[in-house]
C-alpha cells in the first residue's frame, strides 16, 4: 500500500462510521455492558485516545457510556470548559495530530515544508501555553490533554525520524517534555503505551517511506520515568475523582526497562506517579 502520492500533499480520509451506540438504540446498537468489544492497534494515536479514556473512566467492560463509569471517574469534558476544550482540540488535531502525517506523507518538498512549519509553530504555541499551566484547559486532565499526549509520546520514537519532523526532539523541548512525562506517569496514560508496537507498526507498514523494513532500536524510553517537576504548577490530575486502578493482566503493557520513582511516585512502573 502506498501512503505517499508524489507531487501532492497528504489528505486524510475522514469518512467515518455514521452509526452510533446509543442509550435508545436508534441505530440498532443499544448501550449494553458486555455486548461490544473494543479492537484497537496500540500503534495508532487515535485508537490510543480511546484506550486511555476507557482506562481513566473505568469502562473496560462497557466501552464509552457515563452510567457505567467507575466510581471516582474524572470529568474529562466538563460542560463549563467545553468551548475552550473544543477550540484547543481543533488546532491540535489540525496542526499536530494530523500535522505529523501531513509532513510524513507529503509528496513534495513544498507540501512537507508547509506541514513542518505549521507543526512546530503549533508546538511552540503549546509550549508557551503550558509553561505556567500544568494542563491544557483548566487545572485538571481533560480530553484536550489526552489528544495531545498521544502525538507527543510518539514524537521521538517515530515522527522525528520516520516522518522527518526533526526541528527538535521532544527531549529538546523542556516544557513539552516535562508535560508529556507528567502525563505518562499518571495512571491510565503511560501504562497503555507500547513503544515496541508503535515502532514496529510505523517502520514496517509504511514501506514506501521505509522500504528496508528496519525498525530502530532506540530511543531509550527509560527517561519517561524521570522526575518532571510539573506538580509545582499545582492542578489536580483527576479533579474530584480518583486515579484508575492498575491495568488488568490482559491489558497490561510490558515494561522491561529500569523503573525508578518519579515525582511522588512509587517506582512501580510507567504509572507510578499520580501526583
Amino acid at each position: 500500500m502506498s501512503y505517499v502520492t508524489r507531487g501532492r500533499h497528504h489528505s486524510r480520509d475522514d469518512r467515518y462510521l455514521t452509526t452510533r451506540i446509543t442509550a435508545d438504540g436508534r441505530d440498532r446498537h443499544p448501550v449494553e455492558p458486555g455486548r461490544y468489544r473494543l479492537v484497537v492497534s496500540r500503534a495508532c494515536p487515535w485508537a490510543s485516545r480511546a484506550v486511555i479514556v476507557r482506562r481513566l473512566l473505568g469502562l473496560e467492560e462497557a466501552l464509552e457510556w457515563k452510567p457505567y463509569q467507575r466510581s471516582g471517574a474524572p470529568a474529562l469534558y466538563p460542560p463549563a470548559l467545553r468551548p475552550e476544550i473544543d477550540a484547543v482540540n481543533e488546532v491540535v488535531y489540525r496542526d499536530v495530530n494530523n500535522g505529523v502525517y501531513r509532513a510524513g506523507f507529503a509528496g513534495s518538498q513544498e507540501a512537507y515544508a508547509a506541514a513542518y512549519e505549521r507543526l512546530f509553530r503549533r508546538l511552540d504555541w503549546l509550549s508557551a501555553r503550558l509553561e505556567g499551566s500544568r494542563y491544557l484547559v483548566g487545572d485538571t486532565i481533560t480530553e484536550a490533554d489526552v489528544r495531545l499526549f498521544t502525538t507527543l509520546v510518539r514524537l521521538d520514537a517515530v515522527y522525528h525520524g520516520h516522518f522527518k519532523c526533526d526541528r527538535q526532539k521532544l527531549s529538546e523541548m523542556p516544557v513539552l517534555r516535562a508535560y508529556a512525562r507528567d502525563l505518562f506517569q499518571t495512571p491510565g496514560f503511560g501504562d497503555t503505551v507500547d513503544f515496541d508496537h508503535i515502532k514496529r507498526h510505523y517502520f514496517l507498514v509504511h514501506e514506501d517511506i521505509n522500504p528496508t523494513g528496519i525498525v530502530p532500536l532506540g530511543p531509550d524510553p527509560s527517561g519517561w520515568l524521570a522526575p518532571h517537576g510539573r506538580a509545582a504548577l499545582g492542578g489536580r490530575p483527576f479533579g474530584d475523582g480518583t486515579p484508575p486502578g492498575p491495568a488488568t493482566a490482559a491489558e497490561s503493557v510490558p515494561w522491561p526497562y529500569a523503573q525508578g520513582p518519579a515525582d511522588g511516585g512509587t517506582g512501580t512502573g510507567p504509572a507510578g506517579s499520580g501526583a
